[in-house]
């Protein structure tokens, strides 16, 4: 296989489908996200720094990425998103402000095992995020 047909390794964005854009578009805004250009009714999206985090029509999504297949069910899906923060003291305030602004906890900042510190939670489609710091030369990765 010649490198011209080897994907890029280069993640763009993870779209993850949704039943309500708008609820999901206004829950990032009052966790202080801001949104990408180009959003619309059924679209939303965020810069993570690099990479997007966009919000799809369930419905849409399916139909261009699963035609033909059942449309999921709500609930946990087994996979979840994390944001790393600068600062072990920053991950208490990140999933505070998360709560404050609607999202459902899943599991309070502790002291991980592995060295870091983190937390759960769940936005207002299941969706879970782990707020995280992990422990690095820089201190974030």
């Amino acid at each position: 296989m010649t490198t011209a047909n080897l994907p890029p390794q280069h993640l763009f964005a993870v779209t993850v489908g949704v039943n309500d854009v708008a609820r999901q578009r206004a829950f990032y805004e009052a966790w202080g996200w801001k949104p990408s250009p180009g959003g619309s009714e059924q679209y939303a999206a965020f810069d993570m720094g690099g990479p997007l985090v966009a919000f799809f029509s369930r419905h849409s999504l399916g139909e261009e990425a699963a035609p033909g297949e059942a449309v999921p069910a709500d609930g946990w899906n087994g996979t979840t998103l994390a944001v790393n923060v600068p600062e072990r003291e920053s991950v208490d305030s990140v999933w505070q402000a998360a709560v404050d602004a609607g999202a459902r906890s899943i599991a309070s900042p502790v002291d991980r095992p592995w060295g870091g510190r983190s937390g759960y939670i769940a936005d207002p489609e299941g969706i879970r995020w782990e707020i995280a710091w992990v422990p690095t030369p820089g201190g974030a990765l």
